[in-house]
């Protein structure tokens, strides 16, 4: 399997120590399966430009979870995101979809008591699903191999911004609606 990670470095040997234990599916090494969608990801640091690093993943004798947008997927992106003890620690790759970037407001809303758990997925549902791998285990990093990184040019990075930005709006408006309509039924 091929996969992406973005950065301002070239990456041969990825760890788990530089990975966020509150992001969605807790600490690891987060890659896309789409070149695209890696470059989205992209910002210029300073005066460096991004790569998409680019690693051949060789799924076999590994313990994967496969993730799809319901109720089990929102609770551990739930625990994750509260800083709960990993559930799945012990899994060496977890596929599943990234949450939108307004996890932190729909949770917000759902423990405030202002929305119900159903309502928070309903919420979480909007807006296009891309997929990410998360590397959890030593296990999981020996089977990762490293291709080749690729810098992303000024013109493209520009362009995958306007792209975000688009996308973002288009995500906010759905977002909006659909908050409304709950709010009225």
């Amino acid at each position: 399997m091929k996969v992406y990670h973005t950065s301002s470095l070239i990456i041969t040997h990825p760890d788990l120590t530089h990975g966020r234990k509150n992001a969605d599916f807790g600490q690891g090494f987060y890659m896309s399966l789409e070149y695209e969608f890696a470059s989205r990801w992209a910002r210029k640091n300073k005066d460096i430009l991004p790569v998409i690093n680019v690693y051949e993943l060789n799924l076999e004798d590994l313990n994967i979870h496969t993730f799809e947008r319901n109720e089990e997927w929102y609770q551990y992106l739930y625990e994750n995101r509260s800083n709960q003890p990993d559930s799945k620690k012990e899994i060496d790759v977890i596929i599943g979809p990234i949450a939108n970037d307004t996890i932190y407001d729909t949770f917000g809303i759902t423990t405030s008591g202002l929305l119900t758990k159903e309502d928070s997925l309903k919420l979480l549902d909007i807006g296009p699903i891309y997929q990410q791998v998360v590397l959890k285990t030593e296990k999981a990093f020996n089977h990762l191999h490293w291709k080749e990184s690729e810098e992303i040019r000024e013109e493209d990075l520009l362009h995958f911004q306007e792209v975000v930005k688009e996308e973002e709006k288009n995500f906010q408006e759905k977002f909006v609606e659909a908050f409304k309509q709950l709010s009225t039924d």
